[in-house]
């Protein structure tokens, strides 16, 4: 029996290297060899979810890692077992368990203090034609912040590129400018806690939390439209930091002079600095982001693969990043480079839902994905089971559909527009850390 232990050993040693590290760490955490017969492998698994994507993703991994280790070995197959045989089992070989190998994450997260992703910085930011006067803007204020283009005004559509930069922009003042506080943020983040603090008596404190920062980056301003309390509070703290030189960088889909809504003594303050469009990717540059994103994982695409993407995919640089990284996954999963075909076939299922999908397309066939009543997912109920579905959907909508929070909330049951955005957090940050949400979603926009 202390033979299987072996063979697992070696061969969890082979599979770490063909496999990523979040499938490795994730999908064969606690599997063990529970006997073998006749040439047959039968392995222990804890759950029958486990079980099926086992069977689904690594079974010619696995059963041709084996047969290295003993030719005799013909077929595999997989056994749910509780903790309880696990452990007989491991009495009756009278041997040590087998250590469960667990790898750590490389992964980037957000600093608390400042809110700033560390993985967004200027060296692994892509400059072509599109963005290079965005990219040079950037680049002369963090020389010296609050003196050059103040406020600083980058818009464009989803996906530009835009978020990347201007956290850039905070990491780079971060690292070069020790003794500035920086914080980063989103106007629905700013709206929101204004009116919480509102709710609660502590407007004083709102005002003086913000102004202990000496440079402020704000996302997705279009959320002020039609807002006045939370625009008038931006504007007092807008002037309270131009006033004293410290710096102001602000994303938005649209230039500030066509969002709706928004209070003319505040477009002017924006007018007033820098205003740059940072468009879609032109060829080259889609070209250049690809090769150099599926470099940095160790894959090298061929061109006929980069022509293919570039000319496919021609809006959106973070659909590119989610491209590649689907390439990088299959192409570790095979053990080998994909072929035009197989990329083709992948491109198909991984890109995003276009646009003319209805909210009461997404939310039934998430519903029908999860095996969920529709109609419970516009209930207030906090069952696990709807609360799932419900959060994926709240996240498909806003990152596949670009749907506001506040109409998602209303379309949802009348939900506030504070719950969907910790509803999407939630999943935007989970995504990151786990890899069986992250295939689930892109099953369900390939159905989409």
């Amino acid at each position: 029996m202390n033979d299987h232990i072996k063979l697992w050993e070696s061969a969890m040693v082979e599979i770490e290297l063909a496999v990523s590290e979040a499938n490795f760490s994730t999908w064969f955490k606690g599997s063990f060899i529970l006997k073998q017969e006749e040439g047959t492998i039968y392995l222990g698994v804890p759950n029958s979810f486990t079980r099926d994507w086992l069977y689904k993703k690594f079974h010619s991994v696995i059963l041709r890692t084996l047969r290295k280790m003993n030719d005799e070995i013909r077929s595999l197959e997989y056994v749910i077992t509780k903790d309880a045989e696990k452990k007989k089992a491991e009495e009756r070989r009278k041997v040590q368990a087998v250590p469960t190998i667990s790898m750590p994450l490389q992964d980037f997260y957000v600093n608390k203090d400042d809110n700033l992703n560390p993985r967004y910085v200027f060296d692994n930011f892509i400059v072509g034609p599109f963005n290079e006067l965005a990219h040079a803007a950037s680049k002369t204020v963090v020389k010296t912040p609050g003196t050059a283009y103040n406020p600083l005004f980058i818009y464009g559509n989803t996906g530009h590129g835009k978020t990347h930069l201007i956290q850039a922009i905070g990491n780079h003042i971060k690292t070069e400018h020790r003794q500035k506080k920086v914080f980063y943020l989103t106007s629905e983040k700013f709206g929101s806690e204004y009116f919480n603090a509102l709710q609660s008596n502590k407007a004083q404190q709102f005002k003086e939390k913000y102004r202990k920062y000496d440079v402020i980056i704000m996302d997705d301003v279009q959320f002020f439209s039609g807002k006045d309390k939370f625009q008038e509070e931006f504007f007092y703290l807008f002037n309270t930091f131009h006033e004293s030189n410290r710096q102001l960088i602000f994303s938005c889909d649209k230039h500030p002079n066509f969002i709706p809504g928004l209070e003319d003594r505040i477009k002017s303050r924006f007018n007033a600095g820098m205003i740059i469009e940072l468009p879609a990717p032109d060829h080259e540059s889609r070209m250049a982001i690809l090769r150099t994103k599926s470099l940095a994982s160790n894959v090298v695409l061929e061109d006929p693969i980069l022509e293919f993407l570039a000319s496919s995919i021609e809006s959106n640089v973070r659909e590119l990043e989610g491209v590649v990284n689907a390439i990088v996954c299959q192409t570790q999963l095979k053990n080998r480079p994909l072929s035009l075909l197989e990329v083709k076939n992948l491109v198909k299922n991984s890109t995003k839902p276009k646009k003319n999908i209805s909210i009461k397309d997404v939310i039934k066939l998430v519903s029908d994905f999860y095996n969920v009543d529709e109609d419970s997912i516009y209930d207030k109920t906090r069952k696990k089971e709807v609360v799932k579905p419900r959060q994926v959907i709240m996240y498909i909508l806003r990152e596949d559909l670009s749907v506001s929070f506040p109409s998602i909330g209303e379309k949802m049951g009348g939900r506030d527009h504070t719950t969907v955005i910790h509803s999407y957090e939630k999943v935007r940050g989970e995504i990151k850390t786990n890899p069986v949400l992250m295939e689930e979603i892109s099953q369900i926009r390939a159905m989409l």
